[in-house]
């Protein structure tokens, strides 16, 4: 693809530079030289081009797109097909992912979560209202711009509302829906199972599927049952987790049928976030809907389709069925056989304990508090008389969180908690697992000299280190300066390089610009140019100098803009008029007018420069006009209405 770069597609779109890859196409950045602004190029890979079939439902569907129009939507301006190559233009967007966002960011927090899921909802309602269902909705297809605006983009394995032109089950395995994990019909639903996806991971900075394969993941999403969002952050309104659960829900039946019906609890949320909605979680659970109006479908395992097609001794396979159709009915007796016997065992095992402890007195296992080792290092806990006893055991539950509570290293969460019971059972010791902290969230403080007010806080916000310090931005005093424009950050408190911890605030001290003092005005008429300027250098104005024709001395000023006298600021520009040294001579010239009945027009040119235009009568008889020029011969040319009557030369002299 880097062969296209500099190149111009359809004589209009110079093609700049790659910015993306992904799986279907690459993403140029390119010129639009008939509009004169940059946008963004999809192209289809090679591969996927030589696909006719391909590429005519490639063509058709972007067209589709192509008419939807959303500010939650990136916008598609052209799509083409030239030679070999099928593009989309788009709008080109400054920002990044959602998915970067939330790697930067970490596990967002409920409100931000609620700004970006209604806007991404809103992009999808109008999708949806145009007939269009996504298919491939997923945090790396969501951009984020500076002021927070997400849009929907990648409509690339979009489809028309009822059409679905193939059985494999598309989209990002970790996002797709049960029915597209099954390879079955897809609607505008399975757009909204992927964007609850999208929120839980948001709210819980997880995915809801984890697996060691895309297979095992997909068949999770129909399969299986996720952590409720609240179980691993319990900080999210219940209201909000129980959104998140309809839209993901496994039964089609059991999700919201329309993108609008979401966005009517999001917003329903956003006003009250206490709300109870009339739905529970358990009823959107795979056991409540008994899933009885989509039967699970077989899924093939790839890897044993692809290693009994790479098989070079493949045809012995019919010998090896036959094998087993011969001897199916020994082992099955011997399976049989194999159970009795297990079952045999436990039960004269289970009747051999049950005489003997008869004459075995029962021993009691006693229940010890847990101790309280919140604040501890676990140095310090492993101290604790029930730790050296044996009873309990500190186990390291791994990834550190921060704290402005405690310092780094100490203990500050356990499970269980202090003061519950547990039971030790004999040789076993009860593990207390817990959290450390690293201490209070801190980071150095940036350069923000030069910047305006809203640029300086949105460094400290966008800054990794910065960003949760939940830092307060304020303004202190403004003062001039000489070289810092104004409004912009003079200096700031704490300055650069000193060490800020949460909740600390930063002062920006921002300039007024440079102090402006008044200059008087000096009388500047008669002197020559050069002195003039030295004149105004020294009062820090600005001198603009204008010629004009003249018979004074060439270079002498004939006016000034600026009256003597006059108090003005620094920086005023004043103009000046200066002679060219030439003096203008003056000549009759005379004109017979010729005669009509209507107005006659007369121009006089002196080499080709107009001198002279009048609507004269028509009985007018002789034009008397004096012309003036600088000494020298003119061509002269007389019009009456448009026709040339005079074309000769003039002489202009002393």
């Amino acid at each position: 693809m880097e062969r296209y770069i500099g190149k111009m597609l359809d004589n209009r779109y110079e093609i700049l530079e790659v910015i993306g890859t992904g799986g279907m196409a690459v993403v140029f950045k390119a010129k639009c030289h008939r509009l004169n602004r940059l946008v963004a190029i999809k192209m289809l890979k090679k591969d996927l081009s030589e696909d006719a079939d391909f590429r005519r439902r490639f063509h058709d569907e972007s067209q589709a797109v192509a008419m939807l129009s959303h500010p939650n939507i990136m916008a598609v301006y052209d799509v083409s097909r030239g030679g070999d190559m099928d593009y989309i233009v788009m709008e080109l967007i400054d920002g990044i992912t959602l998915k970067q966002y939330m790697e930067r960011r970490g596990r967002l927090n409920w409100p931000e979560t609620l700004h970006f899921i209604s806007q991404i909802m809103k992009g999808i309602s109008h999708a949806h209202s145009r007939g269009i269902v996504h298919r491939d909705i997923k945090p790396q297809n969501i951009m984020v711009l500076r002021d927070g605006t997400a849009k929907v983009t990648d409509f690339g394995i979009a489809c028309l509302n009822g059409s679905n032109p193939t059985n494999e089950a598309i989209g990002s395995v970790h996002y797709i829906s049960p029915e597209q994990a099954k390879g079955d019909y897809t609607d505008n639903r399975s757009d909204i199972y992927s964007a609850g996806v999208v929120l839980y991971e948001m709210l819980t900075g997880r995915l809801p599927f984890e697996g060691d394969s895309p297979m095992a993941v997909a068949v999770q999403h129909f399969n299986a049952v996720p952590l409720n969002p609240r179980e691993l952050n319990p900080e999210i309104p219940e209201a909000l987790e129980q959104i998140c659960i309809k839209a993901m829900a496994p039964d089609r039946s059991s999700r919201y049928s329309t993108a609008d019906e979401m966005l009517a609890d999001l917003e329903a949320f956003r006003k009250d976030p206490s709300i109870n909605f009339d739905y529970s979680i358990a009823d959107l659970r795979p056991a409540a809907t008994g899933g009885a109006d989509e039967p699970t479908q077989y899924i093939p395992n790839a890897a044993a389709a692809r290693n009994r097609q790479q098989n070079r001794y493949a045809p012995l396979e019919e010998d090896e069925e036959e094998d087993e159709r011969s001897g199916g009915s020994w082992w099955k007796i011997l399976l049989v056989v194999l159970l009795i016997a297990v079952l045999a065992y436990f039960g004269v095992t289970k009747l051999y304990q049950g005489i003997m402890g008869s004459f075995v007195a029962p021993t009691e296992v006693p229940d010890y508090p847990v101790p309280n080792v919140v604040g501890m290092t676990i140095e310090e806990a492993k101290e604790l008389p029930e730790v050296v006893d044996g009873v309990f055991e500190i186990v390291d539950g791994g990834k550190p969180q921060y704290s402005s509570e405690y310092e780094e290293g100490e203990i500050i969460r356990q499970t269980p908690e202090a003061e519950r019971t547990r039971r030790a059972s004999s040789g076993s010791q009860v593990p207390i697992t817990v959290t450390l902290s690293l201490g209070a969230r801190s980071g150095a403080m940036p350069n923000l000299v030069g910047y305006d007010s809203r640029s300086a806080e949105l460094v400290l916000k966008q800054n990794k280190d910065l960003s949760e310090l939940n830092l307060l931005v304020v303004e202190g005093a403004s003062d001039y300066h000489d070289t810092v424009e104004e409004g912009c950050v003079i200096r700031t408190e704490p300055a650069e390089g000193a060490e800020l911890s949460e909740g600390d605030t930063v002062t920006l001290f921002l300039s007024l610009g440079r102090k402006i003092e008044n200059s008087i005005m000096v009388p500047c008429v008669g002197q020559q140019m050069a002195d003039v300027q030295k004149a105004m250098n020294t009062l820090k104005l600005v001198a603009e100098f204008t010629k004009v024709e003249g018979s004074a001395p060439e270079g002498q000023i004939l006016s000034q803009s600026v009256d003597v006298g006059e108090s003005v600021p620094e920086g005023t520009v004043v103009n000046f008029t200066y002679s060219d040294g030439q003096k203008l001579l003056s000549k009759m010239v005379t004109f017979n007018v010729p005669f009509s009945p209507e107005t006659v027009h007369v121009e006089i040119y002196l080499e080709g420069e107009l001198k002279y235009s009048e609507d004269l009568p028509g009985d007018y008889g002789m034009l008397e006009e004096t012309l003036y020029a600088k000494a020298g011969e003119y061509g002269m040319k007389i019009y009456a209405d448009s026709q040339l009557w005079v074309d000769e030369v003039v002489t202009f002299s002393e």
